[in-house]
Parts: C-alpha cells; structure tokens; sequence
C-alpha cells in the first residue's frame, strides 16, 4: 500500500517538478525557393557554430516532410559565413540540404525539415519551392556564400 502511494506521490512530483522546466526553444520558419527543372539546387545549409561562434557538433538534419515532386540529397562539406553572420568569415563545417525536381516538372512543391543545431536549440524550417517558371535561375552555380557546398 505505501509502495503504490511514494510511486503515485513521486509520479506527481517529477510532473509538477518539469513543468517549471522551460522546454528548449524550437524556432519556425516558412520560406521560398526557386528552382529550375531538374536542376539541384541548395536550399538550406546548417553549420556546426554554437552561439558564441566556436565549433560545436554537426547539425542534426531530420526530413519532416519530403517533396512530391522531387527529391532530395544532403551533403557535408565547408563554408565560409558572411560579413553580415554573427559569426563574420568564419570557415566551419556545414550540412546543406539540396532539392531537384522531377525532369521536366514545373510547378511548385513543399518540404519540412527539422535542424537540432550544435547549441541544442531545435528549428523546422517549411520551404516552399518553385519550380520552373519565371524563376528558373536554381542550380548549383546559384550557391549563396563562399562555400564548397
């Protein structure tokens, strides 16, 4: 009878206890891409910088939800961020995330990708990519950043 009551009593007190614990923040973001048909193009690169700019882990990279019309590679390779990053030109390892679409499709497609980074903060970033179009300028020679990703 004691035994069931400290369980029942000890149960209760971890969830009272954790719910004071704030969760680990998890940023969203929605954004655009374009893309050309069949063409790869980066649509997210994630580096291994901690917040206060030292290496720390690779990035976690989790597909939520994968395109319809296309498919998609990750990579590992270097970057070198921009002047405008918190970290200025600073040259670190990085994964990116590279959509093509099916050949010859145009037309618009979606994907959900979930990042834990190298300071434990989670964010799921829905990118919306169009495909074809007026915007078909997408491709490898498109990369942003000096990078060899």
């Amino acid at each position: 009878m004691y035994a069931v009551k400290s369980n029942a009593l000890l149960a209760a007190g971890l969830i009272l206890g954790l719910a004071g614990v704030p969760a680990l923040a998890q940023e969203t973001a929605n954004r655009s891409e374009t893309a050309a048909p069949g063409k790869s193009v980066r649509i997210l690169i994630a580096s291994n910088l901690k917040d206060d700019c030292k290496p720390g882990s690779m990035p976690e990279i989790r597909i939520s939800t994968s395109p319809k019309n296309g498919s998609l590679i990750t990579k590992t390779g270097s970057v070198t961020t921009p002047a405008s990053h918190k970290c200025p030109n600073k040259k670190t390892a990085a994964t990116g995330v590279f959509y093509q679409s099916k050949d010859g499709y145009t037309g618009s497609d979606e994907v959900v990708i979930e990042v834990k980074k190298a300071d434990g903060k989670t964010s799921t970033q829905t990118i919306n990519i169009t495909v074809g179009g007026a915007a078909t300028k997408g491709g490898d020679s498109t990369k942003k950043g000096g990078t060899d990703l």
